[in-house]
C-alpha cells in the first residue's frame, strides 16, 4: 500500500472509457485510420443559438462568479420544463446547477452514504457509480440487467437485495449502456421500494430527451415525492445538446440534499461559470430545429447499426429504446468482451468498448454508440464482418 495516498485516492478507478480514447487517439496521431464507436459524445456540433447566447453573455460581462446554487433565471427554466415533464413544480430552492450531472453522482453518495452502507446499481451500468461508490467507501450492490429482459432493472431483483445496510437505490433510464429504457410501472414499483424502506433514490436522467423506440414514454419515479423526500434526479445538457465539452447539469433533491450538495460545490469549484449558465438557458428555452435533428438522425444511424450488427456471424443486438448506446452479445464469436474490443481495433480499425468496463455482468457483450455519420456506421459495420470473415 503506497501510504503517501489517502484510502479514497487508491480506490478511484475513473471511467475506463477516456483510457480507450486516449489510446485511439495515439493510434490515429500515428496514421492509423479509426471509426469511432467507443465515447458517447455527439458527433454534431452544439446547436448555433446556443453557442451564440454564451458568447453575447461572454460580451456583456456574464465572466465573473455566478450564485454556486445557479443563476435564477436557469433554475427557474429548470422549473418549468420538470412541471411538463414530470408533473410536478419543484420548489427554486430544490434546484442545484452542476458542473456537469457526473459530478452529482459524487456530490449525492458524498452527503448521503456512509462507508460501509449499501448502494443498489445496476449492472452493466455506468462506470462512474462504481467508482464513486467504491472511493467513499460505500457498498455496491449489483442488480444484474439481463438480455432476455431487454436489459431493464427488475423491481423483483431490487426488492431481494434490500437489507438493513441499504441507503440508495440508483436508477437510469434510458440507460448507459444498453440503451434499455424501463417501463413506467417499473419505475413506479421501484419508487414504492424506496419508499417503503425509506432509503434515497437516485435517478440519472441524463438521456431523458433521447427516446428512439416507438410507444416509449418518459417515465421518472420523482413523481412519487416530487423530489422532496428520498428522490434525487440528475439531469445535464450533454447529450440532447450536444454540449458535453461545456460541463452543466442540474439536480433537483429535497430541499436538505440541497443545500448541502451546493455547499460541496462551493467548496469544489464555487460556481457553474455564467456564460455556459446562459447558453444552457437558451439550450431549453430557444428553438429546438436542431435538437430534433440530431434526435431523429440518431435514430436513423441506431437502425443502420443494429440492423448491420445483427447481419454479422456470432452477433446479436436489441433494438435499444433510448440513448446513444446498442449493446450487442458477441459470445458466439467465441471471443471475450476484452478479445473482441481488442481484435475490433486491432484488424478493423473499429474502436469499441468492451461490456466488462461496465461491470461483472457485462461479459460478452460490447458497447458501441451512434455517434458517428451514417456512412462510417456502415463501413465500420463491414469492416468489422470482414476482418471476422479472415478470423
Amino acid at each position: 500500500m503506497d501510504y503517501r495516498l489517502t484510502r479514497f485516492a487508491q480506490n478511484l478507478d475513473g471511467q475506463p472509457m477516456f483510457k480507450v480514447l486516449a489510446k485511439v487517439q495515439e493510434m490515429q496521431r500515428q496514421g492509423k485510420d479509426i471509426i469511432h464507436f467507443e465515447i458517447g459524445d455527439p458527433d454534431f456540433g452544439t446547436p448555433q443559438n446556443v453557442v451564440d447566447a454564451a458568447c453575447h453573455a461572454l460580451q456583456t460581462g456574464k465572466t465573473h462568479y455566478a450564485p454556486s446554487i445557479g443563476i435564477k433565471e436557469l433554475r427557474e427554466a429548470v422549473r418549468l420544463a420538470t412541471q411538463r415533464s414530470r408533473g410536478f413544480l419543484p420548489d427554486l430552492e430544490q434546484v442545484l446547477i452542476t458542473p456537469g450531472a457526473n459530478i452529482a453522482i459524487f456530490y449525492a453518495v458524498q452527503c448521503l452514504v456512509e462507508p460501509g452502507d449499501e448502494v443498489i446499481v445496476p449492472d452493466p451500468g455506468f462506470p462512474t457509480y462504481y467508482s464513486v461508490l467504491k472511493a467513499c467507501g460505500a457498498v455496491p450492490v449489483r442488480v444484474p440487467l439481463r438480455e432476455s429482459n431487454h436489459f431493464r432493472m427488475h423491481p423483483d431483483d431490487v426488492q431481494s437485495r434490500i437489507t438493513s445496510k441499504t441507503r440508495m437505490i440508483m436508477l437510469n433510464s434510458p440507460h448507459n449502456p444498453t440503451g434499455s429504457v424501463m417501463t413506467g410501472g417499473e419505475i413506479r414499483r421501484i419508487a414504492e421500494i424506496a419508499k417503503a424502506h425509506d432509503v434515497y433514490l437516485f435517478s440519472d436522467e441524463i438521456y431523458a430527451r433521447m427516446y428512439f423506440a416507438d410507444g416509449i414514454t418518459f417515465s421518472s419515479p420523482s413523481y412519487l415525492d416530487q423530489c422532496r423526500e428520498r428522490t434525487i434526479v440528475a439531469n445535464g445538457w450533454s447529450k440532447a445538446f450536444a454540449m458535453t465539452g461545456w460541463r452543466v447539469g442540474a439536480v433537483i433533491g429535497p430541499h436538505d440534499v440541497i443545500a448541502k450538495m451546493d455547499l460541496m460545490l462551493q467548496t469544489t469549484s464555487s460556481c457553474v461559470p455564467p456564460f455556459i449558465q446562459y447558453g444552457a438557458l437558451e439550450a431549453m428555452t430557444g428553438d429546438q430545429s436542431e435538437v430534433q435533428h440530431m434526435t431523429q438522425e440518431y435514430q436513423a444511424r441506431m437502425q443502420i447499426l443494429v440492423s448491420g450488427l445483427n447481419d454479422i456471424p456470432g452477433i446479436r443486438c436489441l433494438e435499444p429504446g433510448g440513448a446513444l448506446y446498442v449493446f450487442p452479445n458477441i459470445s458466439g464469436t467465441g471471443m471475450t468482451s476484452e478479445q473482441f474490443s481488442d481484435f475490433a481495433l486491432d484488424k478493423a480499425g473499429v474502436a469499441l468498448l468492451p461490456g466488462t468496463n461496465f461491470g461483472e455482468y457485462g461479459e460478452g457483450y460490447i458497447r458501441m454508440c451512434v455517434v458517428n455519420s451514417r456512412e462510417n456506421i456502415a463501413e465500420g459495420i463491414l469492416r468489422l464482418k470482414q476482418a471476422l470473415l479472415k478470423g
